[in-house]
């Protein structure tokens, strides 16, 4: 029994000899755990060794290896409380506390076509536009129209009582009359040789100032009765039936609406782009949704000193007449040929006092996964849901478009394709 186990022990030792030689040597099915092998041919050894010294040397060699194994057993401990355990427990709060990926949207910086655009607020105003008034005073007899109703060109609208005016006509006419048939009768005579020519003249002279009175009567009969200058739409009745109008009062607007002039004033920089014929688009808060293209009909011939701006004026058909005088307008003026600009939506900016800047999401450090690395721009001209970068994102380069509200620079993310928030309808205003 005792030689059995001798034998057994040296197997094992030999055992664990080869396989950490094999090991060693890098042999394929062998495994890699050289260190427990070393370890267990050396038990082995040893325990046989043990085995082997004579009764009286046992004893010695036992105690040494109990206290030798005691020590070392106390030392595995003390490394495995004060140096294993810190460690694992630093790892274990690291996984517990590690910043767990945000889930953002984003999209690719991409190479648009924008023309050069001018924008502008402006305020429409007639083709042709009049306040009707009086040149003479008087009663108003009849009205010829309604409230916002349209007319056309040489329609009566007002009529001022011009009975004294008739009457006016009625004498002048008699009088022009009798100046005629006096001066035939002066130029029978003269012919005769019986008057002078003189009285030919002062005959002449008369009938010459009975015409003008009755062409003076007729001309204030047709200023009280007032008629459309041109075709348009008249605007609300500022007099009733039966009320004294005097000379100037204010008895209602006139206004062509089709076409309708759009003025809107440009800084004086501008005039090196800005030209007749170029084309505009127009919007207007009472009509949403719709844009009216029209193209710029003429440039003021002076730049305002106050404010060192000059006004333009664009021109838009309106055959609906929707759009009425006074409308607050916003404009945009197309100034140049298209042109190459980089893009990114406009909520992937996250605007700041230190500087305008975006998240741009790269490969993580360690290769596994995604973050994301601050990168401060210079911005552009802004056009409904996007904005040019002039300089600090490249084309390709993907930028959160939202979710920033929690990145920091480095922060792990995943990208959610769906969780972008649809653009609004509208772009409100600021």
């Amino acid at each position: 029994m005792r030689r059995a186990i001798n034998w057994l022990l040296l197997l094992l030792c030999l055992a664990a000899l080869a396989a950490g030689g094999a090991a060693q040597l890098g042999y394929p099915h062998a495994p890699a755990n050289l260190a427990g092998y070393w370890a267990a041919a050396a038990l082995f050894a040893l325990l046989l060794l043990i085995r082997l010294l004579p009764l009286k040397a046992k004893r010695p060699a036992l105690f040494v290896v109990t206290l030798a194994a005691l020590a070392a057993l106390t030392g595995g401990l003390a490394y495995f409380q004060f140096v294993i355990k810190p460690n694992m427990m630093k790892g274990f709060m690291a996984a517990a506390f590690a910043p767990k990926p945000t889930a953002v949207s984003a999209e690719e910086a991409r190479i648009e076509k924008w023309p050069p655009e001018l924008a502008a607020i402006g305020t429409l105003r007639a083709y042709q536009g009049i306040v009707i008034a009086p040149q003479a005073a008087g009663v108003v007899t009849a009205i010829h129209f309604e409230s916002g109703s349209d007319v056309n060109v040489d329609d009566p609208l007002i009529n001022i009582d011009d009975s004294v005016e008739q009457a006016d006509l009625a004498s002048g006419l008699a009088q022009l009359k009798n100046a005629d048939a006096t001066l035939t009768r002066q130029k029978m005579l003269v012919a005769g040789g019986n008057t002078p020519q003189s009285t030919v003249d002062q005959a002449l002279a008369a009938r010459d100032s009975a015409a003008a009175t009755v062409e003076r009567t007729r001309a204030i009969i047709a200023q009280k009765a007032i008629r459309a200058p041109f075709s348009g739409r008249v605007g609300l009745r500022n007099v009733d039936l039966g009320q004294y109008a005097s000379v100037g009062m204010t008895l209602a607007t006139l206004q062509k609406l089709d076409p309708i002039y759009a003025d809107f004033p440009v800084p004086e920089e501008a005039l090196a782009t800005l030209a007749r014929g170029q084309d505009v688009r127009m919007t207007v808060d009472a009509i949403p949704g719709r844009t009216f293209e029209g193209k710029v009909k003429a440039i003021d011939a002076r730049v305002a000193i106050e404010s060192r701006n000059i006004t333009a004026r664009a021109e838009f058909a309106n055959p609906d007449r929707r759009l009425l005088p006074g409308m607050f307008a916003n404009l945009t003026v197309t100034t140049g040929e298209p042109q190459e600009v980089l893009t990114v939506p406009r909520t992937a900016v996250v605007y700041s006092l230190y500087g305008d800047n975006v998240f741009v999401v790269v490969p993580a450090k360690s290769g596994d996964g995604l973050m994301v690395e601050r990168r401060f721009v210079r911005l552009g001209e802004t056009r409904g849901e996007r904005v040019t970068i002039l300089d600090g994102v490249k084309p390709g380069d993907k930028v959160v478009s939202a979710g920033q509200i929690k990145l920091q620079q480095n922060s792990p993310v995943t990208i959610d394709a769906g969780g972008a928030l649809p653009p609004p309808a509208e772009t409100p205003k600021p």
